[in-house]
Order: C-alpha cells, then sequence, then structure tokens
C-alpha cells in the first residue's frame, strides 16, 4: 500500500466522521428547537381563552412543523450524499489498496 492510497483513505475516513459529527450535532439542535417549539405551544394553550385561540395556536404550531419537516427533508438528503459521497471514496479507496480491481488483479 503506497503511502499516497494511505492518506487518501484516511483523509475519506477523517472526512466521514466530520460528516457524521455535524449530521449528529444538527439533529441535536433541531430535537432543541422542536422542544422549544412544542413548549411555546404549551404556553400559547395555556393561555387561550376560547375554542378559535387554541385553533390558531395549533395551527401556527402545525405550520412551523410542516417547514420544519420540509427543512429536516432538505437537510437528510444532503447528509445522505455527503455520506454516499465519502463512503465511496472509502470504498474506492479500500479497493484500490487491498488490490481489488487492480491492473494487476485483471491480468490473473
Amino acid at each position: 500500500m503506497g503511502k499516497q492510497r494511505l492518506d487518501e483513505l484516511v483523509a475519506a475516513q477523517t472526512q466521514q466522521f466530520e460528516n457524521l459529527r455535524e449530521i449528529g450535532w444538527s439533529c441535536f439542535d433541531r430535537m432543541q428547537s422542536e422542544a422549544a417549539l412544542a413548549s411555546e405551544l404549551a404556553a400559547k394553550l395555556t393561555a387561550v381563552r376560547s375554542i378559535p385561540e387554541a385553533a390558531t395556536a395549533y395551527q401556527e404550531w402545525a405550520t412551523h412543523r410542516m417547514e420544519m419537516a420540509a427543512e429536516d427533508a432538505k437537510r437528510i438528503f444532503a447528509d445522505a450524499q455527503k455520506l454516499t459521497k465519502t463512503g465511496t471514496q472509502l470504498l474506492s479507496n479500500g479497493l484500490r489498496t487491498n488490490g481489488h480491481g487492480s491492473d494487476s488483479e485483471r491480468t490473473r
């Protein structure tokens, strides 16, 4: 295994771990946002004086949740793309470094 290939493999692994760390923090931030939104709804519902006020509070909450769900879908897709890209790099570097798929392997 050449030094360049090892360096490429280590760089890809490092990138994959960094991607996973970012995803973890993003999920943590999202959970905090959801908890704050739920707390906000609870506070509004305790202060309502009529059914229409309660309906408005739920409607605002539902609108916010739908926006958050759309953001989540975009983020999940982008995260999956990042993980796939670096996973492919890891796989291709791993295959090259252990000899599979190389020219010497094909000529055997």
